[in-house]
C-alpha cells in the first residue's frame, strides 16, 4: 500500500479522498491556487504544495506542476478527483514515465473510453447499442449545421472531452445549432483544453441511468447497480438517487452485464461508470463512460457498502479486488441532492461570496436513517468565482425511497447558509412534488415543471398550520425573554394577550396560545368567530438567535429556517419561504393600514444577473433589437450565459465593454 498519495484536485471531491486515505492510514498531499489557499483540502492534507494562480488553466490544468509537486513531497501515487485531469491521457503517461502511480485506470481504457467521441466508435465495435450521432471531426458551424440537418432535429452538442455539463447544448433548430456550437466550443476550450466538438440524435423524454462498474488489474471487472441522475439543469445533474424507480430486475441485469463487457473489452481496471440514456420503456441507449470517480458516487457506496475511493486506491496498489459480483447487494435506497452557490429565483444564476454560515445537518445513522454531508467548504469560507458552483453534496440513506426522500427533505430543511445565494429552496420543493415522489421522471423534469422558473411554493393542507405555531412560539419566548431583562421601570406585570393573529405572507391565522416554549407548549388555531378549527402541540429547544428552528409540532419532526426582517421573521420550511408576522388583534387592525412599497421601475435597464466577466457585447448603441436577440454573453463559474432582450427596443447607451468584472445588477445597457 502507498504511504502518501498527492490528490491533483480541490474543494468536495479531494476532501472525500483524503477521508478514505486517512482511513486507510495513507498520508496525503494537497495542491492548491491562489484562490484556494485558505480552502478546506489544504487543511485536512498532511502538506500542501502552492501551484500557482487562481485560473485552473495556470494551475489546477497544468500537468507539469503536479508532477513538481508529487517529486517535492514524495508523493507514489495521485488520485485525480474528478475533472480537471481525471480523464487526460497525457497526464497518466506522464505519471506512469515517472514512476508515480495514477489512481485510476490504464491509458489505453482512459483512450478508448474518456474520450467522448472514440468512447462511442468502441462501444459500437463492441456490439453496444448507441445513440445515433456523428463521431467524426466537425469544422465549423456551418458544418455542425448540416450534419444536424442529416440527423434530424433535436440534437445534443457535446464536447468530446466535456463533463458536467459543461459543452453541451440541446439544439431545435439550424439556428441554435449554429449558436451553440460556438459556445461549447469555447466552453469546452476553457473548461478542457479542448474544443472538439461532436453531435448525436437527442431522444426526447428520456431518463439519465448510469452503471457503476469496478475493475482491479488482475482482469477482475463488477458492476455495483445503477444510479438514476434524470433531474438535471442545463444537462447538470441536480439530484441522484440509487436505486433507479424505473428498472425491473430483467433491464438492471441486462444493463449491468452491458457495462461490464465493455469495461473488459478495454481491460478497465479502476472505478468508472457507464452511461445509459433510457426511454420510458425500458429500452436503452449507450452514451458514453467516464472513466473516473463520478460525483454521485455516494448513493452507490450508501446501497451497497463498497468504498469506492478506497478500492481505486487499492487497485491501483496492484490489490485484487475484493468485492465479487455475487457480493454486491443492494439495500434501501439513497438520495443526493447537489448544493450549489446559485440563486433559484433569478434563474439559478450563479452567487459567490464569503459563507456567513455554513452549518449542515447531524450526519450519522439515526432510526435506520442516514444523513451524509461531503462538503469542501466551511464557515467563514469563501465561494470563488473561479470554480464549479458545488457547496456540498447531501446524501440520505433509508429503507425505502419515500423514507429517503422524507430524510433528505427533514436535513434540506435544518441546513443552515448564509453569505450567498443557493439552492436550497429549490431542493426542498422539489422532494414536495407530486411527480418527483410518484418516480416518474426524465430528463426534462425541471425545464417541465418549471417552465418559468422557480418560485417558492405555497403552504399545503397542513403547513401553513405548522408555520403558524412555529412562528407563534418564536414571538412568544422573544417577548418572555424581553420581560427578564434587567433594570426595567416598576409597576403592573406585563400580562401578554393569548389571542393573536399570525400574517403569513398575504394569509392571517387566528391563534390562542398556552405555554412558554421553553418547553412543552400549544397553539390553538381559530376560525374568524373564534371557534377552535385545531390544537397542535410544539416541543423544542431553540433561542433566539439560532438560524433553524427544531422542534416537534403535533408528534412531527419539524425544522424550520429563521431569519429576522423588520418588526417579523422570514420562515422557510420545504420549499415554502414566508415572511411571518405575529400582532395582537388590535395590532393585525392597525398592521392592515400600512401602505405597501412598490419596487423601483428597471424595465428600461439590463442589469447583470450574477457576478462575472463580460465576454462579449453583441450590439451597439442607436440599435433596435427584438424579443430573444442576443445582447451579451456573461461568464460566471466556467459557464457562458447569454443575456436576451425580453421585448423589442432600441439600445440607448452601452455602459460595459468586454472584459469587464461585474457585481450583481450592475447596469450592462439602457433601452428606450
Amino acid at each position: 500500500m502507498f504511504k502518501k498519495i498527492l490528490i491533483a484536485n480541490r474543494g468536495e471531491i479531494a476532501c472525500r479522498v483524503m477521508k478514505s486515505a486517512a482511513k486507510m492510514g495513507v498520508k496525503t498531499v494537497a495542491v492548491y491556487s491562489d484562490a484556494d489557499k485558505d480552502a478546506l483540502h489544504v487543511s485536512m492534507a498532511d502538506e500542501a504544495v502552492h501551484i500557482g494562480p487562481p485560473a485552473a488553466a495556470q494551475s489546477y490544468l497544468v500537468m507539469e506542476k503536479i508532477l513538481d509537486a508529487c517529486r517535492e513531497t514524495g508523493a507514489e501515487a495521485v488520485h485525480p478527483g474528478y475533472g480537471f485531469l481525471s480523464e487526460r491521457t497525457a497526464f497518466a503517461e506522464m505519471l506512469g514515465k515517472a514512476g508515480i502511480v495514477f489512481i485510476g485506470p490504464n491509458t489505453s481504457a482512459i483512450a478508448a473510453m474518456g474520450d467522448k467521441i472514440e468512447s462511442k466508435k468502441a462501444a459500437a465495435a463492441a456490439g453496444v447499442t448507441t445513440v445515433p450521432g456523428y463521431l467524426g471531426e466537425i469544422s465549423d458551424d456551418q458544418h455542425a449545421v448540416k450534419i444536424a440537418r442529416e440527423i434530424g432535429f433535436p440534437v445534443m452538442i457535446k464536447a468530446s472531452a466535456g463533463g458536467g455539463g459543461k459543452g453541451m447544448r440541446v439544439a431545435w433548430s439550424a439556428d441554435e445549432v449554429a449558436e451553440g456550437f460556438a459556445s461549447s466550443r469555447s466552453e469546452a476550450r476553457s473548461s478542457f483544453g479542448d474544443d472538439r466538438i461532436f453531435i448525436e440524435k437527442f431522444i426526447e423524454n428520456p431518463r439519465h441511468i448510469e452503471i457503476q462498474v469496478l475493475g482491479d488489474r488482475h482482469g477482475n471487472v463488477i458492476h455495483l447497480g445503477e444510479r438514476e441522475c434524470s433531474i438535471q439543469r442545463r444537462n447538470q445533474k441536480v439530484v441522484e438517487e440509487a436505486p433507479s424507480s424505473l428498472l425491473d430486475d430483467k433491464t438492471r441485469r441486462a444493463m449491468g452485464e452491458q457495462a461490464v463487457a465493455l469495461a473488459k473489452a478495454v481491460d478497465y481496471d479502476s472505478a468508472g461508470t457507464v452511461e445509459f440514456v433510457a426511454g420510458q420503456d425500458r429500452s436503452f441507449y449507450f452514451l458514453e463512460m467516464n472513466t473516473r470517480l463520478q460525483v454521485e458516487h455516494p448513493v452507490s457506496e450508501l446501497v451497497t457498502g463498497v468504498d469506492l475511493v478506497e478500492q481505486m486506491i487499492r487497485v491501483a496498489a496492484g490489490e485484487v479486488l475484493r468485492v465479487k459480483q455475487k457480493d454486491v447487494k443492494i439495500s434501501g435506497w439513497s438520495v443526493e441532492t447537489r448544493i450549489y452557490a446559485e440563486d433559484p429565483y433569478r434563474n439559478f444564476l450563479p452567487s459567490i461570496g464569503r459563507l456567513v454560515r455554513y452549518r449542515p445537518p447531524v450526519e450519522g445513522t439515526v432510526d435506520e436513517l442516514t444523513i451524509r454531508n461531503d462538503t469542501g467548504v466551511y464557515e467563514g469560507g469563501e465561494i470563488s468565482m473561479y470554480y464549479d458552483p458545488m457547496i456540498a453534496k447531501l446524501v440520505t440513506h433509508a429503507p425505502t425511497r419515500s423514507r429517503a426522500i422524507d430524510c433528505q427533505a427533514e436535513a434540506l430543511d435544518a441546513f443552515c447558509i448564509d453569505g450567498i445565494a443557493h439552492n436550497i429552496p429549490f431542493l426542498a420543493a422539489l422532494m414536495q412534488h407530486p411527480r418527483w415522489r410518484s418516480g416518474d421522471l426524465s430528463t426534462g423534469f425541471i425545464a417541465e415543471e418549471y417552465p418559468d422558473g422557480f418560485v417558492a411554493r405555497q403552504p399545503q393542507g397542513s403547513e401553513l398550520n405548522i408555520l403558524a405555531a412555529v412562528a407563534t412560539a418564536i414571538d412568544h419566548l422573544g417577548n418572555m425573554r424581553r420581560r427578564q431583562i434587567t433594570d426595567q421601570m416598576s409597576g403592573k406585570q406585563v400580562s401578554f394577550a393569548a389571542r393573536r393573529v399570525v400574517q403569513l405572507g398575504a394569509l392571517r391565522q387566528k391563534v390562542h396560545v398556552e405555554g412558554a416554549f421553553g418547553g412543552p407548549a400549544t397553539v390553538s388555531l381559530l376560525g374568524d368567530d373564534g371557534s377552535i378549527l385545531d390544537v397542535l402541540e410544539l416541543a423544542a429547544v431553540w433561542w433566539p438567535g439560532d438560524p433553524v428552528w427544531s422542534g416537534v409540532v403535533a408528534d412531527q419532526d419539524v425544522s424550520v429556517q429563521v431569519r429576522p426582517i423588520l418588526n417579523g421573521y422570514q420562515l422557510s420550511f420545504r420549499g415554502i419561504s414566508l415572511p411571518a408576522y405575529v400582532y395582537t388583534e388590535r395590532e393585525a387592525e392597525l398592521a392592515a393600514l400600512m401602505p405597501v412599497k412598490i419596487a423601483p421601475d428597471t424595465s428600461k435597464l439590463l442589469l447583470c444577473p450574477m457576478p462575472g466577466l463580460v465576454k462579449q457585447i453583441t450590439v451597439s448603441a442607436g440599435q433596435q433589437v427584438k424579443a430573444g436577440e442576443p445582447l451579451c454573453v456573461v461568464e460566471a463559474m466556467k459557464m457562458e450565459n447569454i443575456l436576451r432582450a425580453e421585448r423589442d427596443a432600441t439600445v440607448t447607451a452601452i455602459k460595459v465593454a468586454a472584459g469587464d468584472s461585474l457585481a450583481v445588477d450592475d447596469v450592462i445597457m439602457e433601452f428606450s
